[in-house]
Formats: structure tokens, sequence, C-alpha cells
């Protein structure tokens, strides 16, 4: 019988990097040709390992690879669960981000980190297992999704087209941690309606930008007063991104010399599982209440935004002591001797993932971790080589305990 552990320290470290490379090097922005094309490669490459292997059917042309590992019988299941779909390119790169540039320390490209780096871990795992001649008694199901970065539409489609097992690890960057909860995601929009007078009279005047600028700092350091626990309020947070005042609702900005009457904010907010957004607006509008009171004259008004058709992501949350998270924590210690962080960790806490649809849609247990994370979504974007190659020995030993090798 082979030994997990001596498998997972034995791994084919040059093969796994070339399964990254590859991957890395096929461009496959978010709703564009080259996200289906990748999609229709990774299920070729599960269907040369001997997977069941769909290509299932999302939104017009956008496609899942979906391949399922089936197990001798009388295990338990386990997915994976990432995207394919990646963000563009910004200025900045130093290096080809399509090379695939494997040096001494890092693996370099756009969407490496956030999430390629993940989705050729699992699979590399998968891969050693199958070569080794490891059959487990549970099935392992791969879901390599699209569509995260528009909410989360592709792991939704293979949810409701009847995707389940009895565990799941979400491969999203947490540089090995594991995260137990991260929070849902809400955006909003606040005007404010001011008076305007010129600046000779400024002293009549009931300025906007003034407020505002005192009302952001309120917003940025505020919890929800929902928080059932320490834990949950530590994810909860709001961030401003958005700025514009001027004269009047179409902000003319042609009359510096007058006082800026309107103000409108854009921005997001996070809550933790067992909050709502309508508790979190509430709590907003208590503040914008008391800016109100202390800028007589001042009108505030709060609404939240959806982007029609496009999901939010939910919030997230396994017990620590739950099957997956003992099992990846020992994992974890075997291959690195060291105890691994878990809970509700930031800032992987304050992402959203497509293990909030796994948990509250299909009720499914997990654990978000992942390799890549420091230099997530940045010029250069890369993933150590050290954490890459580990993750799929983690991966590798959480298969063989979850499914029983």
């Amino acid at each position: 019988m082979t030994d997990p552990l001596a498998l997972a320290r034995g791994i084919d470290e040059a093969a796994c990097l070339e399964t990254l490379a590859d991957l890395v090097r096929r461009q496959s922005y978010s709703e564009s040709a080259g996200e289906r094309a990748l999609a229709e490669h990774v299920a070729d490459v599960m269907s040369d390992l001997g997977l069941e292997v769909e290509l299932q059917p999302v939104t017009g042309e956008r496609v899942n690879a979906i391949g399922i590992w089936r197990g001798r019988g009388g295990g338990e299941s386990l997915m994976f669960n990432g995207h394919l779909d990646t963000n563009p390119v910004s200025g900045g790169w130093t290096v080809d981000p399509w090379g695939g540039l494997v040096d001494e320390d890092f693996i370099y490209g756009i969407g490496v980190s956030n999430m390629k780096a993940g989705d050729a871990a699992s699979l590399s795992a998968v891969r050693t297992l199958i070569e080794a001649g490891v059959r487990p008694r549970g099935d392992v199901v791969l879901t390599y999704v699209v569509g995260e970065l528009q909410g989360g539409v592709g792991t939704l489609a293979a949810i409701r087209q009847g995707v389940r097992a009895d565990h799941f690890i979400n491969s999203e960057p947490t540089d090995l941690q594991a995260v137990t909860m991260h929070a849902a995601a809400f955006t909003f929009v606040i005007e404010l309606e001011g008076r305007t007078r010129h600046l000779s009279k400024r002293e009549e005047a009931v300025d906007a930008i003034l407020a505002a600028c005192e009302l952001v700092p309120e917003l940025t350091g505020l919890t929800f007063s929902d928080a059932p626990s320490a834990e949950h309020r530590a994810i909860n947070r709001l961030h401003v991104g958005v700025m514009q005042g001027a004269l009047g609702r179409e902000l003319h900005d042609w009359r510096p010399p007058q006082v800026a009457d309107f103000v409108r904010l854009k921005g997001s907010g996070r809550y933790g599982p067992g909050q709502s957004e309508e508790n979190a607006l509430r709590d907003i509008r208590a503040v914008l209440a008391s800016l109100e009171a202390r800028h007589p004259g001042l009108s505030a008004r709060i609404e939240s935004e959806r982007a029609a058709g496009r999901p939010m992501m939910p919030a997230f949350e396994v017990a620590r002591d739950a099957r997956i998270v003992q099992a990846i924590n020992a994992a974890h210690l075997a291959v690195r001797g060291a105890a691994q962080p878990t809970g509700a960790l930031t800032p992987p806490g304050f992402f959203g993932t497509d293990a909030g649809h796994l948990y509250a849609e299909a009720g499914m247990e997990g654990v978000v971790c992942g390799p890549g994370g420091k230099y997530n979504t940045m010029p250069d974007e890369r993933v150590d080589r050290a954490d890459y190659l580990d993750m799929i020995r983690i991966y590798l030993l959480t298969i063989c305990d979850i499914c029983g090798a």
C-alpha cells in the first residue's frame, strides 16, 4: 500500500509546474472566447486522465469543465472548486503576463494567483494519485468554472445542474490558510444634498463636500449591530470608492467659486453569516441621520445597488471542528510541520468566493484554502513556487483522508 505522505513528498515538481504554466499561457479573460477555450482544454486534460468529463452549459457560449474521478465506493466525496476566468492585464508588468515564467522563487502570470494556481494544484494532486495507481473509495469532483467575476454564475449553474459532494475545498488564494468564514458583499450609493451659496456667503451654505469629508471616516470605521460574535464583526467593513461633488445632481463642475450642494458616494460593504444587508443599511442610515443633525439643512439618502442579472456572493461559514477543516489542518501539519492558520482570517475574509454559493445554495460543508494571495491582482502577479507545490501535497493528503485512499 502506498504511503500518502511519501507520495505527497515525491510529487513530480517539474510536471506540476508545467501544468500551471500551461494554464497561464492560455489567455482566459472573463466572458471571452479564451475562457471557453481554456475550459475545453482542461476538460481534455481530465478526459486523458480517465475522469468522467462534462462541458456544462452556463450562459450563452460559456461552459464549466466538470470532471468526476469515480471511487471504489464506500467513501465520502470531495469537490474542488475554482474559476478559470481572469481579470485583464494592467500596466506595470515587467514579464510576459502569458509567458508562464517559472524561476527559483515564483510562477508569474495574469490570473496565476486568482486563481489558476489553485486549479492546477487540485488537478496535479489528482493526476499524481492516478499515476501512482491509487484509487480512493469516495468520488473526487473537479469543478473548474467560469463567471466567478460575474458573481459566481458558473458555480451556481453547476449547483443547479445537480453537481454535489459531501465536502468541498474552494481553492481561492489564501496563502495556504484555512478560511472558515468570509463575508457577503453589497454595494451602495449615498446622495448628500445641501444648499449652495457663493463663497462670499459661505456661512449661509450647507456644504455637501464638507459633510461628505466628515462622513467617509465614519463609514470606514463602522461595523454592524447584528454581528453575533467578535469573529463575525472582524469581517464587517465599509469602503467608499467613489466620491463626486459639485453643483446639482448633474454635478456641474465649471463653477468652483460656489459651494457644492450635491455629493454622490459609491461604495461597498461586507457582513458576515447570520447578518443582513437590510440591517447594514439601517446602521448606515443611523449614521446619516446623525450627519443631518450636525448639518441643518442637509438631506442624506442611501440605496443599495445591484448589477442587473448578476448574483451577489453570499457569506460563507464552516465550523472549525468540521471534518473537512480537520482534514486540511492535518494535511498542512504533515506537509509543513506547523499548525495551519484557521478562521475568519483577513484579508481573505473580506473576499467574495464561490464557497458562498456552495454553502448557501447547495448546503455543502467546505473550506476556502488555496495558493497565492500576497501578490494577487497586481502587476507581475505571481505565486510562491514552494506554496504552490505544498498546496498540491496538502490537497493530495486531504483527498486520501476524506475519500479514503
